[in-house]
């Protein structure tokens, strides 16, 4: 039977939800580092019920957490050639399709037996659920993937049993081993990351990223390895922003990084009306409620996140905002991003026009670097003025990094100045942040090779 990378999450308390796609042991990137993640399938699993005393359920398509009747269930996994310490080991569960949820997912605890049998365990000759515990998970709904931290169990190779109870009458179903690819997991990090040698602050992001594919659970993988603030340049989820949608596929994948995430909205998170699950998950990190624009200072740098989804003419209330913020910032550098693009050569999207206003901002308080998504592609252009003339002295040099996850676009009609292309590779794109200038990266996920690199002075 398969078994697929699963979409780490972002924590909260013990559990978060996530979503499966495709991988076996990974080796990430970005960085010099040595920190490795390998995801590992049960070798058992099973539940047992109490007023089935008798009955095996080891070939079960589900795996139950119940109090009425009480179902326990039980997982073993082995783990092997995992070198290094470990640093994060988390089981990771699917809700199955066809059940409504529950408000309990269960209590999991460690167990000291590791040898109980798949076929043979039933409710009369179960194995003792008699470890620490290591966490539980809260409320669930259908079709949606869960974990739980069980790092302080798993610490290197080994066999690991674990087993789980409920008190609540109102079962959690989950998928188990016998569902294939949507089985249960257990994804073990082991290593460290280097940090950057100047200590320099790193902002690294992209846009475009998580839908039911695989491109975002890489992506994510990245930023594993990689220190700093996380920026997302829009269409964070698709098709349409929804609650749902956030909890389904972002969270689970670039989800455990939203504690050093700021992002930007595209105009998918805008299908939602109101930008609603956008806002409503990212809260106050994405800036004042519904505004969509804000900046913050990163060492030397003064970053602005704005909103390409609502008014940006000349005289708007967002347009005016950022000549008010940039005049106020008393840093030398200024980088700046948003969703949609000013200069692109995608031929799915053609450049946005009506963003002029907000580059010929940046322009006229001498910022440095504009970042933009919405075409799935990656494009450097050299610097620039808001007519889109070469301008080595006061120019913005200029990306679209679309290349989060979402599948990719092509390219058209390549636009003067563009200086650096690709269509194929999904990755991460990296500023590393010094006094007076920068350093960029595309950071490929693992199994590509595109790179581009280089170094800016600010104005």
């Amino acid at each position: 039977m398969g078994i697929r990378l699963s979409r780490p999450s972002v924590t909260m308390g013990t559990v978060a939800v996530l979503v499966a796609a495709t991988a076996a042991v990974v080796m990430t990137g970005g960085t010099a580092a040595s920190a490795a993640t390998a995801t590992f399938k049960p070798v058992a699993d099973t539940y047992v019920q109490n007023d089935t005393t008798s009955t095996n359920y080891g070939t079960s398509t589900q795996i139950v957490v119940d109090n009425s009747p009480v179902r326990r269930m039980f997982l073993r996994f082995t783990v092997s050639g995992v070198s290094g310490s470990v640093t994060s080991a988390k089981l990771r569960l699917r809700t199955i399709s066809g059940n409504d949820g529950s408000s309990a997912g269960g209590t999991f605890r460690a167990m000291s037996n590791t040898t109980w049998s798949e076929a043979g365990t039933t409710w009369a000759n179960q194995p003792s659920i008699d470890g620490a515990t290591l966490g539980s998970i809260g409320s669930v709904s259908a079709n949606g993937w869960y974990e739980v931290d069980v790092t302080s169990h798993v610490r290197g190779n080994g066999t690991f049993s674990f087993g789980a109870t409920s008190s609540n009458t109102d079962g959690a179903y989950y998928d188990s081993r016998e569902s294939g690819a949507d089985a249960p997991q257990l994804v073990v990090t082991t290593g460290t990351t280097t940090p950057p040698p100047s200590g320099d602050p790193v902002l690294v992001g992209v846009g475009d990223i998580s839908d039911s594919g695989s491109g975002d659970t890489a992506t994510a993988a990245l930023l594993d390895n990689i220190s700093g603030t996380v920026f997302t340049t829009g269409d964070n989820v698709y098709s349409n922003g929804t609650a749902s949608e956030f909890n389904s596929y972002y969270a689970p994948t670039w989800g455990r990084h939203k504690s050093r995430t700021r992002p930007s909205p595209g105009n998918h998170d805008y299908n939602t009306s109101g930008a609603t699950g956008y806002y409503n998950y990212f809260g106050s990190q994405a800036g004042p409620s519904g505004r969509g624009y804000y900046s913050y200072d990163l060492g030397n740098w003064h970053v602005v996140s704005l909103n390409s989804n609502i008014s940006m003419s000349a005289g708007s209330a967002q347009e005016q905002w950022l000549r008010a913020d940039l005049a106020a910032s008393t840093k030398p550098c200024t980088l700046a991003y948003w969703h949609h693009p000013l200069y692109t050569s995608s031929s799915n999207h053609a450049p946005s026009t009506s963003t002029r206003p907000l580059y010929q901002a940046l322009y006229d308080n001498n910022a440095d670097v504009v970042v933009w998504g919405h075409n799935h592609v990656y494009e450097r252009f050299a610097p620039m003025n808001p007519n889109g003339g070469y301008d080595a002295g006061r120019g913005l040099r200029s990306f679209v990094a679309g290349m989060g996850g979402a599948g990719h676009y092509s390219f058209g009609t390549i636009q003067p100045n563009s200086e650096a292309r690709n269509s194929s590779a999904y990755g991460v794109l990296k500023f590393t942040l010094h006094a007076n200038s920068y350093d960029w990266q595309f950071v490929p996920v693992a199994g590509q090779s595109y790179s581009d690199s280089g170094t800016g002075s600010c104005h």
